[in-house]
């Protein structure tokens, strides 16, 4: 309309959003950090490229002299490759085993802790959060999808509150908003300041039909409605008509330079005909910049959000929910994941929603885990009674030792490029690594993240320390309000039979001050061994470039703080 003055870029990308591939899309943020450094903040897990190359502890290897090199090899190794370690320790647990030292020629910031939770998402941190309704809802996903992880919503809920919480994380961080709020012609300032009291903003477009796709009006903001007494005024009164806009086919990087260089709130793209066809948020670049290693979708740019079902007729319409909320990974939770109930939902989900991956379990054979493959999973989760609140090993006596678990299971879906994650037995980041060591491609945590500021439940004391409440999804207490279904028991049986307890875990505050700590541990313990990603990691682990070392109890305990009394200031 000719009321309505708006300032264009023009670019000659037919469709939109453009989508980019993973290297792309990384030369373009460099592209742009370089351009822009109030916003390149330098990534704390940079992209490797060129890792199918000769690994970097092979070629920045010392040369010794002849010497000293034919001295070495006459002294042996230290320590043991994997496959001896296992054969010396056959039940091998985390607490087991150390890695030992490598040559270190990097510093910890050239450390890339990039990975895979499933055959198709990549996370640039391997940290992932158990399903647990103690641990992992809406806040925590979100907090652990901005430090470059990715949170696994439980369902011991009802399918409308697991899919609000999914939403919530989805619509946390936008790149191009498809689907923004607009309202007509017709509204009326009380309209929107109901709408910035219930969902806290006002940055509205105004269409003429108050739809997507309707021309392009104006735009209503806080500041348009300050100091309007008259609450029936109508919306095209007072908002803005000198809009600002981008020309529909424009890259989500050249559209976060014009709003920069605009200084303004909202971004709205149109079409040829003046037509909205989406909307860019200020406080997502906001985001981008505060966050540079978040992990969001490729083409959307939202956070990564997974969530969890189970394997009953009924779960099928908690995914179908689910899909509608655009989650990105599904995790079907299991205690013992090797069941026709699994592989059936497994090629329910792949065959209905083939662009969501599925990751199965828990499994902790190379049998259970050939069975959900041939099933479809994308990727599988490894870990059978050795969480802090599970008591499975001790009540079914089923089960297996972690780390020999982890291993095993990897070791085999490695040749079908199935990545796994390491659940339960994570107790220090030392175990972390341990982990990814043995061929996990990323950890699953619920006492670690438990307790956080971001964890449901309320704060209480006890002793002058504050705790927050941890259960187990087999106690009691999970139980009685579902999650019995995850031990393929009915809630109609009479008798329960308790698989977890319920107790508490001391605050750990905010998780974006604790994420990050983890992490550097994380990268730091890579620089000591040697390696400059997890993909080095594993390959050296593979060659038997890195080496290991059995851990009598005696060493643990010398390995442990000790002969110190604990002075509380």
């Amino acid at each position: 309309p000719s009321s309505l003055r708006t300032t264009c870029i023009m670019q000659s990308v037919p469709a939109f959003p453009p989508t980019m591939s993973l290297e792309d899309q990384a030369a373009a943020d460099s592209k742009k950090d370089k351009e822009s450094p109030a916003f390149g903040h330098i990534p704390f897990s940079p992209v490797r490229k060129g890792a199918s190359g000769v690994p970097g502890y092979i070629k920045n290897k010392p040369k010794l002299s002849e010497a000293l090199q034919s001295a070495l090899e006459e002294h042996g190794f230290d320590g043991f490759r994997i496959e001896e370690l296992l054969k010396a320790e056959p039940g091998l647990t985390y607490d087991d085993f150390l890695l030992l030292p490598g040559h270190i020629y990097f510093s910890p910031q050239d450390v890339s802790t990039s990975t895979r939770i499933s055959r198709n998402i990549r996370l640039k941190c391997p940290f992932v959060s158990s399903p647990m309704d103690t641990v992992s809802e809406g806040a925590l996903a979100v907090a652990l999808a901005l430090q470059g992880g990715i949170g696994i919503i439980h369902y011991n809920c009802t399918i409308e509150e697991q899919a609000r919480m999914v939403r919530s994380v989805k619509r946390y961080k936008n790149g191009f908003i498809t689907d923004p709020l607009v309202m007509g012609p017709n509204s009326k300032v009380r309209d929107i300041r109901t709408i910035k009291q219930e969902r806290g903003f006002s940055g509205i477009p105004i269409t003429d039909t108050g739809k997507i796709g309707g021309q392009l009006l104006g735009l209503v903001c806080t500041r348009d409605i300050d100091f309007v007494g008259d609450e029936d005024m109508s919306v095209t009164e007072v908002m803005t008509r000198d809009v600002i806009v981008a020309k529909e086919g424009c890259t989500l990087s050249q559209a976060n330079e014009l709003m920069k260089s605009s200084k303004k709130g909202k971004l709205p793209i149109v079409n040829e005909k003046g037509q909205l066809v989406a909307l860019i948020s200020r406080t997502d670049l906001l985001k981008n910049r505060d966050y540079p290693n978040c992990s969001v979708d490729k083409t959307s740019k939202q956070l990564l959000c997974g969530a969890a079902v189970g394997t009953r007729e009924s779960d099928k319409a908690r995914v179908a929910a689910l899909a509608a909320e655009h989650v990105d990974v599904i995790v079907i939770d299991s205690a013992q994941g090797d069941s026709t109930f699994q592989a059936d939902m497994i090629r329910f989900i792949k065959a209905t929603y083939p662009h969501i991956d599925v990751v199965g379990g828990n499994v902790v054979t190379a049998r259970q885990a050939a069975n959900l493959i041939q099933a479809g999973a994308d990727g599988l989760r490894v870990g059978m009674g050795v969480g802090s609140i599970c008591t499975t090993q001790e009540v079914m006596a089923c089960g297996r030792p972690q780390a020999v678990s982890v291993y095993q299971v990897a070791r085999f879906a490695r040749r079908f490029d199935i990545p796994i994650m390491a659940d339960g037995g994570i107790r220090s980041p030392g175990h972390i690594m341990k982990a990814l060591s043995l061929g996990a491609s990323c950890v699953m945590m619920g006492s670690m993240l438990a307790g956080s500021h971001e964890a449901p439940g309320e704060y209480f004391y006890r002793d002058g320390v504050r705790y927050k409440k941890y259960r187990g999804m087999g106690s009691k207490e999970a139980m009685e309000k579902g999650s019995s279904t995850r031990y393929l028991m009915s809630s109609k049986d009479a008798i329960k039979v308790e698989q977890g307890v319920s107790g508490a875990v001391t605050d750990k505050g905010s998780l974006h001050y604790f994420l990050p700590h983890l992490h550097m541990c994380l990268k730091q313990a890579l620089q000591d061994v040697g390696v400059v990603s997890l993909e080095e990691l594993h390959q050296g682990v593979r060659d038997g470039a890195v080496f290991f070392e059995k851990r009598t109890s005696a060493a643990q305990s010398e390995g442990r703080v000790h002969t110190v009394q604990h002075v509380s200031s």
